[in-house]
């Protein structure tokens, strides 16, 4: 059977708890219901046979001082369909879908240690960003408070 390419709405929740081998975590109904209703966020997925075996998760991030850009969030093929070119396809429609929303850029980041990844964004047309971007990371849960460090 021929694997689908889609973007999924809020009707398609019970199809994310098919994915467990392609998120990083076992999808929970209520958060996917919360992502799928978000109407800035959006999922390409591929199906095959009722399953989902890949997804791109997107958000139409707007500014108060420029134009609205894609933010490709992450991007996931399960191992049994790796290489076939669905991440490709996948990419292409979530492309096409940012520029209909009018979205004038997108973005993604990625590790370098990470080929496939590497391969599919420059395969794409991608363009490596001139300045190496750095991300820093603030863990918000638990009673720690937030502080500010001394220099």
């Amino acid at each position: 059977m021929a694997v689908t390419i889609r973007l999924l709405g809020s009707a398609d929740a019970a199809l994310i708890a098919t994915a467990a081998d392609v998120f990083d975590h076992c999808p929970q109904a209520h958060l996917t219901a919360e992502f799928l209703q978000d109407p800035r966020h959006h999922l390409i997925a591929a199906i095959d046979d009722s399953q989902l075996v890949g997804f791109i998760s997107a958000v139409h991030y707007v500014h108060p001082d420029k134009p609205a850009e894609l933010w490709i969030n992450e991007v996931g093929v399960a191992p049994s369909h790796q290489g076939q070119g669905i991440g490709r396809q996948m990419l292409r429609l979530v492309l096409e879908h940012g520029k209909k929303l009018g979205c004038v850029n997108a973005w993604v980041l990625t590790d370098r240690n990470n080929p496939a990844a590497m391969r599919l964004y420059a395969g794409a047309g991608g363009v490596e960003a001139e300045k190496p971007a750095v991300m820093f990371e603030f863990g918000l849960e638990g009673g720690e408070s937030i502080t500010e460090s001394q220099p």
